[in-house]
């Protein structure tokens, strides 16, 4: 696990039961509805809104959700109340958490973080308390690559690529993610996902007994409505 709660959820969106798809759709809609509320409602000329339209397709969310949660951005609609909030915190084992979440609500929603890590014997930290930990990166994820285009990624500013068992990570300076998506995008290379992440500097080995407590925590905090993402050090 290292931090991309959001591209699981986004998977699961597909298959998943219409209660459950129902949540993962409201997360997704509050996501692009902060987008435009920051940067205007044209996708074109706002990178950050655009990230969150590509996956709210990819979970293959309704056109007209789309389109109302841009709206609501925008002022068009009414119920654009929504914030974007950073909590740091400590899960199982003293693992570091950052926790973004996108709420109309801003009491229930610290409340509900603080009971969950309490809950599995973590706590809130406050700000500064664990982000020193991570560094803001870009993130594509691609299915393979052959070794010529791995090396004009790395000319057009990709500092390292992770070659997993079924697709390879990307990774960025914030700035250079939105030019090297498009260039994938002219050469017809399919982006999977493609995000700005919190990304731990060290991983922090977890034991076996620990393990199924910050899995369980993991699971509560990729369920909750209120919460975007979040990210960790934990290697697990």
């Amino acid at each position: 696990m290292s931090g991309h709660s959001k591209w699981a959820t986004t998977k699961r969106a597909k298959g998943a039961a219409d209660a459950k798809r129902g949540a993962i759709f409201t997360k997704l809609a509050n996501a692009i509805t902060v987008a435009a509320k920051l940067g205007g409602g044209d996708p074109t000329s706002n990178f950050k809104l655009r990230l969150s339209i590509d996956q709210a397709k990819a979970a293959n969310m309704p056109k007209d959700n789309i389109e109302r949660a841009i709206k609501k951005g925008t002022g068009e609609l009414s119920g654009g109340a929504i914030e974007s909030i950073i909590y740091e915190g400590f899960g199982p084992d003293k693992i570091a958490l950052i926790i973004e979440a996108l709420t109309d609500n801003r009491n229930r929603t610290s409340s509900s973080i603080k009971h969950l890590l309490n809950k599995y014997g973590g706590s809130l930290g406050g700000p500064g308390s664990v982000s020193w930990l991570f560094e803001l990166r870009g993130i594509i994820q691609l299915g393979k690559i052959d070794e010529k285009l791995e090396l004009e990624l790395i000319d057009l500013g990709v500092f390292d690529i992770q070659k997993n068992e079924n697709d390879i990570l990307l990774y960025t300076e914030v700035n250079s993610l939105k030019k090297i998506k498009e260039f994938l995008e002219e050469k017809n290379i399919k982006v999977e996902h493609a995000e700005i992440e919190q990304v731990a500097k060290e991983k922090k080995l977890i034991n076996q007994e620990s393990k199924e407590r910050i899995q369980k925590l993991f699971n509560e905090l990729d369920e909750n409505e209120d919460i975007n993402d979040f990210y960790t050090n934990a290697e697990i």
